[in-house]
């Protein structure tokens, strides 16, 4: 079974980046204000299919006391056998005709569960006479039937169908949470990859956490996976043309600009892709010039340039010709200000003449030679920055990363743990006990941990924990035991 399936979130608490849609859904399932219709929009891969299908066995195991049967439900769920569940796929069924016969099957009881659930995904791609055969049902449906309906562009979604639904806006997804939760699946699954492979993979799916999931799929028969190896899978992104371009733009430098659109496309980077990290640069300039009170107008002038640019290069039947248009058309333009365009990348120039000027008027060489002995005992002082790793040094600076660690509940318990050996990159923790073990090999807790002896050790590390030490529990249980006097102070 794919990845993506497998870690399918299958309860709120295991959904990822869209904790206001999340907490609104629970906090209205506990007081029982559920509605009849949902309308969940946002773009591909946020979860609005397994927040549809959470809330589906939310409302279908309501009313049924049987415990047993509520787990017949969920199973049924879970693996789509349930018939009171319809999941309806609109991109395929967009006619009237369709949609009449749902509205049939909605006048029947539920035969297993408490309810009838209506999953509609891409409701967008419904015909008009669909939208019109639904709104009377959507409106007024049986006690008992229950709409979710799904799309990925809500504005083709007829107001008199939002107005008749709960609209729930899904987020693209942060980066960072879509690297914590694949580091999660990497560790379960023991995929080895490295971190700045993770953050590629989560830069490269804009906000969707299946397409991340699936590019880790896609790659984990390498033995490990590096920055490189996702590169090679998804395609260059263009990084190291950009800062040519944004130089030939100050310059207005034509031929430069020519070259370096000919090396993008040799070279077999998406232009559209290339684009955006051309406008993600410019914004940064353009935050940074309004942050420092600068007149914004060149750079304005390059982002609807841009704009227009990425706007047109996919149905272009040239595309390199689309980029190479509007990059000239801001060399050639005379009614832009020469110096706006240098804000864009010439930042660091007026700090470093600054600092070279009182060195060369101010000392003698005695002094200057001091300097540079004091700068290169900074260096040398830089370079030995990172600790030598040893099970010595991680037990010398133990106290400090136990003191660091949050929430209280997992600092109580790994003050139960010690450190028993260091193997390789993995660190090995012994507890009395296996509550305190499960408490901190939570994947947040051991990721919290994980990244504070980052942070001293300057190196990627690993915990694991196990109970004992080895065949001494007791000599763990008395070294390492926590006060509940002092426990209890933490927590409260």
């Amino acid at each position: 079974m794919s990845l993506y399936r497998t870690y399918r979130p299958q309860s709120f608490a295991d959904v990822v980046g869209q904790d206001p849609v999340v907490t609104t859904l629970e906090q209205a399932a506990k007081q029982d204000k559920l509605s009849h219709a949902y309308l969940f929009a946002g773009s591909r891969g946020t979860g609005k299919t397994s927040v549809a299908r959470i809330l589906a066995k939310i409302l279908m195991i309501r009313g049924v006391e049987d415990e047993n049967i509520q787990k017949q439900i969920i199973r049924g769920v879970e693996d789509g056998s349930l018939v009171d569940l319809l999941e309806i796929d609109a991109a395929s069924n967009t006619s009237v005709d369709n949609i009449r016969e749902l509205i049939e099957k909605v006048q029947f009881s539920p035969v297993v569960a408490g309810a009838k659930v209506y999953i509609i995904d891409e409701v967008h791609m419904l015909s008009k006479s669909a939208f019109n055969a639904l709104l009377k049902t959507l409106e007024e449906p049986p006690a008992y039937a229950y709409f979710i309906l799904a799309t990925t562009e809500i504005n083709k979604i007829p107001l008199t169908i939002q107005s008749r639904c709960q609209c729930f806006p899904f987020r693209a997804i942060d980066e960072e949470e879509i690297v914590r939760r694949l580091q999660y699946i990497a560790d379960q699954e023991h995929i080895v990859i490295d971190r700045e492979a993770l953050r590629t993979i989560a830069h490269h799916v804009h906000g969707g956490m299946r397409d991340a999931i699936s590019l880790l799929d896609q790659m984990r028969s390498l033995p490990k996976i590096s920055r490189k190896d996702v590169e090679q899978r998804i395609g260059a992104t263009g990084d190291e043309h950009v800062e040519t371009i944004i130089t030939a733009i100050e310059k207005k430098d034509a031929s430069a600009i020519i070259e370096a659109v000919r090396k993008i496309e040799e070279a077999g980077i998406a232009l559209d892709v290339f684009l955006r990290k051309l406008l993600d640069l410019v914004r940064t300039r353009l935050h940074e010039a309004i942050a420092s009170k600068q007149s914004t107008i060149g750079i304005q002038r390059v982002l609807d340039a841009l704009l227009d640019a990425i706007r047109s290069v996919r149905i272009a039947p040239v595309p390199g010709l689309v980029v190479e248009s509007a990059l000239l058309h801001l060399c050639s333009d005379a009614d832009g200000k020469k110096e706006e365009p240098l804000h864009l990348a010439a930042k660091a120039e007026p700090q470093k003449a600054k600092t070279k000027k009182p060195e060369t008027a101010k000392q003698d060489p005695e002094t200057v030679e001091k300097k540079e002995d004091v700068q290169s005992a900074a260096i040398k002082s830089a370079s030995v920055e990172a600790p030598e790793l040893s099970l010595d040094a991680i037990r010398g600076v133990w106290e400090d990363i136990v003191a660091e660690t949050s929430p209280a509940s997992v600092k109580m318990s790994l003050k139960n743990g010690r450190v028993l050996s260091l193997e390789e990159k993995k660190v090995i923790l012994g507890f009395s006990s296996s509550f305190h073990r499960d408490k901190v090999a939570h994947p947040e807790a051991s990721r919290t941990i994980e990244e504070i002896m980052q942070r001293i050790f300057k190196r990627s590390l690993k915990v694991e924990c196990v109970v004992g030490d080895g065949g001494n529990n007791d000599a763990v249980h008395e070294e390492a035991a926590v006060d509940l006097a002092e426990a209890a102070a933490e927590v409260f």
